[in-house]
Order: C-alpha cells, then structure tokens, then sequence
C-alpha cells in the first residue's frame, strides 16, 4: 500500500509530517496546542490566532511556537 501524500516542515527545528493541505489550527490540533496560550512565527511572520484556521503549510515550511506558563 502507498504512503498517503503528505508534507514534511520543521517545528521549533524539529521535522514533522502532516497530511497534504493541512491549516495551521491542525498542525497545533495535532500538537496539543489548540486553544492554549501560543505565539507562532510561519517562515518568520507572526501569525495571529485568528488566521490560525487559513494559514495553509507547504512542504518545507518552517514554524517556531512559543507556549506561555503563568507562574510565579
């Protein structure tokens, strides 16, 4: 059987696959990161959470999150 089609980008310098056109929102979905505190740079742009759904990845893309935690 075939490999499905998919893409391959570095997250925080870390190779990861996703399924062809995938969004931003299912990269972090993916990641356990939907609906936390997070910054995300996209081939150095700061992506707001609100374009998170329609920033679509491409093969070699390469992203940096940065999560938050409250403390003190």
């Amino acid at each position: 059987m075939a490999d499905a089609p998919g893409i391959h980008v570095s997250v925080n310098g870390q190779p990861v696959s996703m399924p062809t056109g995938s969004t931003l929102a299912e990269l972090l979905r993916r990641l356990a990161l939907e609906g936390k505190p997070v910054a995300v740079e996209h081939n150095r742009r700061v992506v707001p959470r609100a374009e998170h759904a329609s920033v679509r990845l491409n093969h070699g893309d390469t992203l940096e999150i940065v999560t938050f935690v409250g403390g003190g």
